[in-house]
């Protein structure tokens, strides 16, 4: 009979719960900026070096999200134990406003080019 380890279920007991899901969701988001930051340097040559300023914004949300994500699963995972999970509404607002930005600017440089 093989036996099978199962992964370690973290400070809260259960690895199949939200703090989990909710790191692979931020993990998605970051990939996904980093991507569109990479998207921009191609346009550097068309679009000029006012998409350097779209570059900065896109990585600098990205490099925050990773700089964050252990202390969000931290407080994620506690808020499971104590069965009380509060929203990160901070983390929420700061990629909403990235993301508001980037339309932005995104905008600006294709009407001023």
């Amino acid at each position: 009979m093989v036996r099978t380890r199962l992964p370690d279920p973290g400070p809260h007991g259960d690895p199949g719960l939200q703090p989990e899901r909710t790191t692979l969701a931020w993990g998605r988001t970051m990939m996904a900026l980093l991507t569109v930051s990479a998207i921009f340097l191609r346009w550097l040559p068309h679009h000029g070096f006012p998409i350097l300023l779209l570059f900065a914004v896109s990585a600098a949300a990205a490099a925050a999200i990773y700089l964050t994500q252990r202390r969000r699963y931290g407080a994620s995972a506690r808020g499971v134990s104590r069965e009380r999970v509060d929203a990160d509404t901070s983390a929420v607002l700061w990629t909403a406003f990235a993301g508001v930005a980037l339309g932005a600017l995104g905008i600006g440089v294709v009407l001023a080019g």
